[in-house]
């Protein structure tokens, strides 16, 4: 076990690199009026290959051979992103980097600056607060319980499983492309911010059935839901935030985001045994809509958006 756990750390450490990294960048790269189309391409290979084509691989090769075998191959896949990494032109970064301070002490100024903005951003506070609850509420159910509700409640196997995953990331992949291929709500920090919380509704469908095709369908809604508000986070983020300011506002959105996730999954096992898991879903199902209110009012997200419009080119 302790070998699985060194693996999660050592993927969650390259995580915490790369989304901060490769948010900062894309705007360098590309006009923000192409960061929408861009953000949603992303949005829509994420799901479709990490929740949807991965898994129905892993459970195909698990059934075929063994897990071992799936894990050689992910090893392999490793190894050919490497390679296509070695191809890459360098992007030139958009700020000045002093070069009289220690790179440590321009560490701490870098994230000193980057709570500063957080701090005197009202949608960006509001925002990621949200967010961090969102991450306690649901990631333990979902990541942890989940699997046993299935197997539990359905009589399901790993393929049942695997077939929950593939229609949240279908649906995540649906939801991205589409809102790539439109234009950007004129209240976009509202929208966003209740699509995630009332996306969690569907989860009371996971709390009460023991049919497989009802779980299907809410894993399906929720990826639909949270993955569309996902691309508006993505791209408002590169289009609000100044972009000398922006690598250190992703490293804070990556971290702010996912700081409760290893209580929620700590909890989630726990709790799911003493209480039922019904009800813990229909905390993670009920909870974030009424939060999602709260934070749009706090940080008065209609007004923000409308006096901030990006659905016109600056």
């Amino acid at each position: 076990m302790w070998h699985l756990a060194v693996v999660g750390f050592v993927l969650g450490v390259a995580d915490g690199f790369f989304m901060p990294a490769y948010s900062a960048m894309l705007p360098s790269i590309l006009p923000e009026e192409q960061l929408l189309a861009a953000n949603g391409f992303e949005g829509m290979l994420r799901p479709a290959v990490l929740q949807a084509g991965g898994p129905a691989v892993a459970a195909a090769l698990i059934a075929l051979w063994s897990p071992a075998a799936a894990f050689a191959i992910i090893a392999v896949t490793q190894l050919g992103a490497i390679a296509l990494l070695t191809v890459l032109r360098r992007t030139a970064v958009r700020r000045e980097v002093p070069t009289e301070r220690h790179p440590a002490v321009e560490l701490l100024v870098d994230v000193r600056d980057g709570f500063a903005y957080l701090v005197r951003t009202p949608w960006l506070f509001a925002t990621l607060l949200f967010s961090c609850l969102l991450v306690l509420l649901i990631m333990g159910p979902f990541e942890v319980l989940l699997p046993f509700a299935v197997t539990e409640q359905t009589g399901g196997d790993a393929g049942s499983y695997a077939l929950v995953l593939v229609a949240f990331g279908a649906g995540g992949a649906i939801a991205a492309i589409a809102v790539a291929s439109w234009r950007l709500p004129r209240r976009y920090l509202t929208t966003m911010t209740l699509a995630w919380g009332f996306g969690c509704l569907p989860l009371l469908l996971v709390a009460v059935t023991d049919r497989l095709w009802v779980m299907i369908f809410a894993a399906f809604a929720v990826g639909l839901v949270f993955s569309g508000a996902s691309v508006i986070w993505g791209t408002l983020l590169q289009r609000r935030v100044p972009p000398a300011m922006l690598g250190r506002v992703s490293s804070l959105d990556f971290f702010v985001s996912l700081a409760l996730m290893p209580v929620s999954t700590a909890v989630a096992g726990p709790l799911g045994t003493a209480i039922g898991y019904g009800p813990v879903f229909v905390v993670a199902a009920v909870v974030p809509p009424v939060l999602a209110v709260i934070a749009v009012l706090a940080a008065r997200m209609p007004r923000d958006g409308l006096a901030h419009p990006l659905d016109v080119a600056r």
